[in-house]
């Protein structure tokens, strides 16, 4: 696999170390041989409900946003997009869900960058694909299975 080179941005306090964001980050590329670049911004709640609701019309802070880059006809851009996480919304469902932090942060880096690869959930059979490559990363990093018995894949 080519090398994710992983920009991160720190907008508020609480998330793990760049080297952790970033070797989850590439443990979920999927570029085949092709070099790229992510942004990984972290934030607080206000910056979250801003861009979620902005852009998803959903007026609450969330645990992970993927805005995807647009190819530019013409030029070959490596940049695959930017994930924004909200580092108090990821803290709380890990306690809320029993979850290390660090299992939790990983699930949300691993599922943000599968979405800027258009991996989605939107229909079960995607939902399907989606979780069972989500649990196949993040179990190969050493962490439990990110989804409950009652909602594995």
């Amino acid at each position: 696999m080519a090398e994710l080179v992983v920009e991160v941005q720190r907008a508020a306090a609480g998330a793990p170390t760049t080297r952790k964001l970033g070797d989850w980050a590439r443990a979920a590329w999927r570029g085949e041989g092709r070099a790229a670049e992510v942004v990984v911004r972290i934030t607080g709640e206000a910056e979250s409900r801003h861009l979620n609701r902005d852009y998803r019309g959903k007026d609450k802070p969330t645990n992970v946003l993927s805005f995807p880059s647009e190819p530019i006809p013409g030029f070959d851009n490596p940049h695959i997009g930017d994930l924004v996480v909200c580092a108090p919304v990821v803290a709380h469902e890990a306690t809320a869900q029993g979850k290390s932090a660090d299992a939790h942060w990983a699930h949300m880096i691993v599922h943000g960058m599968l979405h800027l690869q258009g991996y989605d959930h939107e229909n079960d059979a995607d939902a399907l694909e989606m979780e069972t490559l989500e649990t196949h990363i993040l179990t190969g990093l050493g962490f439990p299975a990110p989804y409950a018995d009652d909602e594995a894949p």
